[in-house]
């Protein structure tokens, strides 16, 4: 008796196809603004692939569903686009590439985002996240502990917000496009990236009545602490520190 294998469908895959044409005109207008060469993750139908390719720079496309990819390769985008499948949380971007874009299933974003800040070689990352996510990362109404951590390195900001409806099947909430951007000067070194996340790890879980107590038990100076938190408002916790301020805390560490 022949074994019938199960092929994931959209849903289990975690895939909600973009299909609204002004949002796909701005994601790929804001590609073409970053530069290529370019990767594209979690493809899907193409709906950003198609328009990517047509800008005529080098893209490397990666997709897990077989049939998509596929579909993709039987489109014949043009010999300057490799099409793979394969899992996004285990890709590495080649190197050269200058922008990523993806439409993040919504299941995998937060391991996605993890396994991308890991990677180096990109400068820019187009991302599509739910709408929550994509104000928490972007440091919206406060940071979360992996934006504070990976902020020496890497800026964020806020695109624009997607409805719902742009995309099929529906979601049950909006989306959003996040700009991650690698910086051309770190606000530190690569080589304290480690001592800095275990920094930022143990701020974020000290504890205080208030931010120069939680910052003093992190090990940043009695003065310095006393000094960044008067800068902020009154009430402020670790989520309200920009960038510079995590910087200048880790940077006034008792030795």
């Amino acid at each position: 008796m022949s074994r019938q294998h199960h092929r994931p469908g959209p849903h289990e895959l975690g895939q909600n196809d973009l299909v609204d044409r002004r949002t796909i005109t701005a994601v790929v207008a804001l590609a073409r603004e970053c530069g290529g060469p370019y990767v594209e993750w979690a493809a899907g139908r193409g709906a950003l692939t198609r328009p990517l390719a047509r800008i005529g720079a080098p893209l490397h496309v990666v997709e897990l569903d077989p049939r998509r990819v596929a579909a993709l390769e039987r489109a014949a985008l043009g010999p300057h686009v490799c099409i793979g499948a394969g899992d996004i949380l285990r890709h590495a971007p080649p190197a050269g590439t200058r922008t990523l874009v993806a439409n993040l299933p919504f299941h995998v974003t937060t391991p996605a985002l993890r396994h991308l800040l890991r990677e180096t070689h990109w400068q820019h990352a187009l991302l599509i996240t739910q709408w929550e996510v994509a104000r928490k990362r972007a440091g919206v109404g406060g940071a979360t502990q992996l934006t504070a951590q990976w902020w020496p390195w890497v800026d964020t900001g806020l695109v624009q917000r997607i409805p719902a409806t742009a995309f099929r099947p529906v979601p049950s909430v909006d989306a959003g496009l996040l700009h991650l951007r690698r910086r051309p000067e770190p606000l530190l070194p690569a080589s304290e990236q480690r001592d800095y996340h275990e920094f930022v790890r143990r701020v974020f879980g000290g504890r205080g009545r208030h931010l120069a107590q939680i910052l003093t038990g992190a090990g940043v100076s009695r003065e310095a602490a006393n000094r960044l938190a008067a800068q902020r408002r009154p009430g402020a916790l670790p989520r309200d520190l920009d960038a510079a301020t995590w910087v200048a805390a880790y940077r006034s560490r008792r030795t």
